[in-house]
């Protein structure tokens, strides 16, 4: 007769050749354990070895992301789908259950569960229903609270209407009086800029001398408007004295402005103990000027910082101090300056004393931006044209090639359009 198999005689310990002894301190099974598992040792290993990540909690965890850098960047096969089995394996369900003694208190119960939507049931009919606030009365709460912010967006959007019919008034004005900033020059005109480019002789032979200013401009620094050359302080300053000449030629089609060389910051900025107002003072007498700054409505002020040119402007009429920079940057320390120049400037020509610590201070930065290493003078001289003119700068890099033309025609023939 056989024996059942619980009848049958076990070998001794001692006497079982396979059996895998157990270490003194190794932990005792979970309770959860049920009998043999399912799993494949290479899985189990994997378990041991990846376990998810914190960052896998979340619901925007990138997988392939984690499993290209487990991996040194290569691509499984099936996509991390034995690794998500894996880690799906070790889930257990959370139920949340009252603190009976406490009453408030809650802690997770961790277990496993057959039937899960029995035990789902089970929990709700533990809990005793309690009578809270009415739905209504909560959603009309929460939306109270948005009532200032409303208030707020309300005063906002009122403010980018306002700007909204400036920037359109703008708009409308650059239409009507941009025909003649980018007419195209003549052949006769794109002839003579060529030659003096590409003109023979030595580089010391001087092209243009303007005599009110005594500035002039040889070959070798008329190579400057050349595209992808930087320009020097010779073209940009005989171009500002031709902007001066043009604004007294025509008054009533350009604003009153005072067009300062490359050389007054430099000399504002750069003395013995940093701002020297004495060093410029002589500058602007109305001897020499015929007129005070008090009496413009932008004052400009070009900046060159090493390698980059940028521009500063003195909004007289509006009381506002400006910088402009073709690579979107900012500088405060130019602004204050100004604005103690201008308090000192006044009260020593004009004596008169203005407050400028309540001018507003404005870094430009919706204007067209230089794309390339080399056009910031060009940027700079154009701002100033357009300022003068009291357009908006409707211009862009692609604009730039054209601009170098034009400014070499205009300085050849020592007049500005």
């Amino acid at each position: 007769m056989a024996l059942a198999p619980s009848s049958w005689p076990r070998t001794p310990p001692a006497l079982s050749p396979n059996r895998r002894k157990r270490r003194p301190d190794a932990s005792p099974p979970p309770h959860h354990f049920h009998g043999p598992q399912t799993h494949s040792r290479l899985s189990q290993r994997l378990r041991r070895w990846c376990p998810p990540p914190p960052q896998a909690r979340s619901v925007a965890f990138d997988m392939l992301n984690f499993l290209s850098g487990l991996l040194g960047g290569l691509r499984p096969k099936d996509n991390g789908l034995g690794l998500l089995k894996s880690w799906t394996a070790q889930s257990r369900d959370l139920t949340v259950v009252t603190d009976e003694e406490n009453g408030t208190a809650h802690r997770l119960l961790d277990r496993r569960v057959k039937d899960s939507r029995k035990a789902t049931l089970e929990a709700v009919k533990s809990q005793p229903r309690q009578k809270g606030e009415p739905f209504y009365k909560k959603a009309h709460k929460e939306a109270r609270r948005n009532d200032g912010r409303l208030e707020e967006i309300g005063i906002e959007v009122k403010l980018y209407e306002e700007k909204h019919a400036e920037i359109r008034k703008l708009d409308k004005a650059v239409k009507e009086d941009l025909s003649g900033l980018f007419k195209r020059l003549t052949e006769e005109e794109e002839n003579e800029v060529h030659d003096c480019f590409d003109a023979g002789g030595p580089s010391s032979k001087v092209l243009v001398l303007h005599q009110p200013s005594n500035i002039e401009v040889s070959k070798e620094k008329f190579q400057c408007l050349r595209r992808g050359r930087w320009l020097n302080d010779e073209v940009i300053n005989l171009y500002l004295e031709l902007l001066k000449e043009r604004e007294k030629r025509e008054p009533k089609r350009f604003l009153k402005c005072h067009f300062f060389n490359t050389f007054f910051y430099k000399k504002l900025a750069c003395g013995k103990n940093g701002y020297d107002y004495k060093s410029v003072k002589r500058w602007t007498t109305h001897r020499k000027l015929g007129y005070e700054l008090i009496e413009c409505d932008k004052i400009f002020v070009p900046v060159h910082k090493d390698v980059h040119w940028c521009l500063a402007i003195i909004n007289m009429k509006e009381n506002t101090f400006q910088y402009l920079d073709s690579l979107g940057g900012t500088d405060h320390n130019v602004l204050n300056m100004l604005a103690r120049y201008i308090a000192e400037e006044v009260k020593d020509k004009s004596n008169k004393v203005i407050d400028t610590s309540s001018w507003h201070e404005e870094i430009v930065d919706d204007i067209p931006l230089q794309q390339n290493g080399w056009d910031c003078g060009m940027f700079m001289l154009k701002y100033i044209d357009f300022h003068s003119r009291g357009l908006n700068l409707s211009f862009s890099q692609k604009d730039m090639e054209y601009f170098r033309k034009r400014t070499a025609k205009e300085i050849l023939k020592l007049r500005a359009d």
